[in-house]
């Protein structure tokens, strides 16, 4: 547009300014001009006609001439033109129509390039404050009936932008927020009370004068909208570039408080706002970034929103709902009442339910790695393998409503969603596990893979593995040495034959390069032979979780896989933990023994909580199961539990997490390793992707279970927030297995505690 118009001569001729000097100025809906002239600098804008936009540069003057009235100096004023217009209409030569707006130009240093300080953001909020009062009970219907992307409550609108953000990674967070927004803050924000709102009080929109801000300028995002976007999308900009952004937030909550008083439910709303205007933000760039590729004003603020919206992910909402309110003087969020939590627990449930740490923890939300309590506290977790992609991941979260609000029944009926979910499933397996069955747990899983495994192969007798653990039927008990076998159990059933843990760190064999697994197979296998039971079923983990994370000696289920099969018998894999790219390099655990079982055991990540389950078989092992009684699992299979299933495998496919395993898994154990170098009583790091143990020994020669050691890392590290587990028949394994999502920076913050937690009990 600068080359259709002369600047110069539209000054002279519509306002009778003779311009001296003039330059370019970057907008979005306007070109801008900085011009400098006889009579002083002025803002010089010139808009393209779209429909309605007359009456709205109308109504931006008059809230513009009101705001001077009742605080002058802040903003800019409209200058009429020769015909005492403050809208001047051109009708050009190509027949196009062109709105001119000519301002004050206000001068001052940017708040973005200021030097933060709790004066100027105080100074902030009483500004906005003022103004929002000022504007208080306004209302232009132009303003109202404005439709645009920026606007907080039309926030749906950017959501079609979101697909522009080439990071999947990046993108899980901001679809998080806009998640978030619609459940928790939009039908709150129906009740709070709108007005005329500036709409962007960007750091770049800010005039400040030392440690005052002294102007606010670019209506351009006007709205009318709830009161309490308006401090919303400021505090955003103000945390931005910030090592603790609420201390940075607060002073700009009190200035305006002060001024206009906000209540409760506004205070709880602003976490979820910032985050929503944040999510706004960087999807708006990145669609932007596809039209104007070289901008610098539109991806100016992009780096910074990114950096906070990845605290902001972080963040517990209590925390900052509690900080806010604190701060101005309303009623605290945060109140411990886990004695009251405990003692109803204990009237409705059975203490065998076991609840972890001897203080509960009470949590209330989750986001990817990271678990919030009810006191404000965040949660690293590097324990929970259950919501495999990550706690509340858009994606599946958004699969399973929609679903659930379309169709949910059982598998009598026929469902494209079953069958696309099979097809998907089963193309990740090799090509003779053809078949599958749902159902609604691993423990049902197990049970039904034992009941295809003695139909097909008409033999009781199972051989199970050392500290195995399939599941809480009463069948699968059976196989799980690790519950029959520890206090409560009820010992070995006659028809199992226990197969000693093939361990290449404490076990009788040692050497890992195939010789060890051959050595452990062939004690198996005499075993077999000189037992009284007719054994048609093999059952393993690929790495065995409760055994203290310790993966099968190489080559060993390939020497007991061939038996097996020679004699009549049937090989279960459970991958209920080891599966679906947890392991990194290996999609399922049984690639690492280079073997293919005849059923594989599928549970928890395999719908990222929900609960489900499968069993995966040949097509000989199905067949031999059609024997005329109906299989039928009430939940198993349903559209909206393969509906999630479903993009539990999307996920993992567009944030290539099974990469990111074999990686990060590489890094973690790296750094286990190292501090078995450094710590007499770290005695083997293992595992596979991020599917690790870190054993704990009282001396590495002896290698006798150091229990206490163990429970004391565990609970250091709940102390510092971050959360891990202890396993093995000792307790004295430490067990990762975080959410997918884990990054180098959260291994990082695992490894260190774990170094002081180790640390500490040597200086004790």
């Amino acid at each position: 547009m600068t080359d259709k118009f002369d600047v110069l001569l539209l000054i002279k001729e519509h306002y009778h300014l003779a311009c001296t000097n003039f330059k370019s100025l970057e907008g979005y809906d306007s070109t801008n001009f900085k011009v400098i002239t006889d009579k002083g600098t002025f803002l010089l804008k010139i808009y393209q006609d779209e429909p309605g936009l007359e009456e709205l540069l109308e109504a931006e003057n008059k809230i513009l001439l009101l705001l001077n009235n009742k605080l002058p100096g802040y903003f800019s004023n409209p200058i009429a033109n020769v015909r005492q217009e403050l809208v001047t209409i051109i009708q050009t030569n190509g027949g196009e129509t062109i709105f001119l707006r000519l301002l004050t130009f206000l001068e001052g240093s940017f708040f973005a390039e200021s030097t933060p300080s709790t004066a100027l953001h105080y100074s902030l909020g009483q500004l906005l404050g003022k103004m929002d009062k000022a504007l208080t009970g306004q209302y232009y219907s132009a303003v109202a009936a404005k439709d645009f992307d920026w606007d907080l409550k039309l926030y749906v609108r950017n959501l079609q932008h979101v697909s522009h953000i080439e990071d999947s990674k990046k993108r899980k967070w901001v679809e998080y927020f806009f998640m978030q927004q619609k459940e928790v803050a939009d039908p709150l924000l129906l009740k709070l009370p709108k007005t005329i709102l500036h709409g962007d009080a960007n750091d770049w929109n800010l005039l400040v004068n030392g440690d005052k801000v002294t102007g606010l300028i670019d209506f351009g995002d006007m709205c009318y909208s709830p009161l309490v976007n308006e401090l919303a999308i400021a505090l955003t900009y103000v945390m931005f570039e910030k090592e603790e952004p609420l201390e940075w937030a607060i002073p700009v909550l009190t200035g305006y408080h002060e001024v206009l008083p906000l209540d409760e439910k506004e205070i709880d709303l602003l976490f979820y706002l910032i985050g929503t205007r944040l999510a706004v933000s960087v999807s708006k760039s990145a669609f932007t970034k596809t039209l104007k590729p070289d901008s610098d004003y539109i991806t100016i603020s992009e780096k910074p929103a990114w950096e906070l919206l990845e605290k902001w992910v972080r963040m517990n909402p209590r925390r900052v709902s509690h900080e806010f309110r604190t701060a101005i003087g309303l009623p605290p969020t945060i109140t411990d009442n886990t004695n009251e939590l405990l003692s109803k627990r204990l009237k409705v449930a059975s203490k065998a339910l076991s609840i972890s740490f001897d203080k509960p923890v009470h949590m209330v939300s989750a986001a990817f790695q990271y678990m919030h309590d009810d006191l404000g506290n965040t949660y690293l977790d590097a324990y929970n393998n259950i919501p495999h992609v990550g706690h509340c991941h858009p994606r599946v979260v958004q699969a399973g409503q929609q679903q659930m609000a379309r169709l949910n029944t059982n598998t009598r009926y026929l469902s494209e969603v079953y069958n696309n979910y099979a097809e998907k499933l089963l193309s990740k397996f090799p090509a003779k596990l053809s078949k599958v069955f749902f159902v609604n747990s691993g423990s049902a899983a197990s049970d039904l893979a034992l009941r295809l495994a003695q139909t097909h192969s008409r033999k009781k007798g199972i051989v199970v593995m050392e500290h195995g653990y399939h599941g809480n039927t009463r069948q699968v008990i059976d196989i799980s040495h690790y519950k029959y076998n520890r206090k409560g159990g009820q010992g070995k059933a006659e028809h199992i034959l226990e197969a000693t843990l093939p361990d290449t760190y404490k076990g009788q064999y040692t050497q890992n390069d195939g010789t060890a697994g051959k050595q452990y197979a062939a004690d198996l296998i005499a075993r077999i032979k000189a037992s009284n039971l007719d054994i048609g079923t093999f059952i393993s983990e690929p790495i065995v979780g409760c055994g203290g994370q310790v993966p099968l000696a190489k080559g060993y289920l390939k020497e007991v896989y061939t038996y097996m099969r020679a004699n009549g018998g049937v090989c279960i894999n459970d991958e209920v933990q080891t599966g679906f790219g947890r392991l990194g390099t290996y999609f399922w655990g049984f690639e690492m023994q280079e073997v293919v079982p005849d059923i594989v055991i599928l549970g928890k990540p395999i719908a990222n909580g929900h609960p489900m389950g499968a069993v995966v078989t040949t097509e000989e092992i199905a067949a031999s199961f059609e024997t005329g009684m109906e299989f039928f699992s009430s939940f198993g299979g349903n559209p909206v539990s393969c509906a999630i299933a479903h993009a539990v495998l999307d996920v993992l496919e567009e944030e290539q997490l099974p990469e990111h395993a074999q990686k990060l898994g590489t890094y973690l154990l790296n750094g286990f390793e190292n501090l078995t170098k450094k710590y007499e009583w770290a005695g083997n790091a293992r595992g596979q992707g991020l599917f690790l143990g870190l054993e704990l020994v009282k001396d590495k020669t002896k290698k006798e279970p150091f229990t206490e050691l163990a429970a004391f890392v565990k609970n250091k590290l709940k102390e510092q927030n971050i959360l891990i587990g202890t396993d093995g028949p000792f307790d004295n394994t430490l067990k990762i297995k975080p959410p997918m999502c884990f990054t180098q920076i959260n291994a990082d913050e695992l490894l260190q505690a774990i170094d002081e937690a180790l640390s500490a009990w040597t200086i004790a």
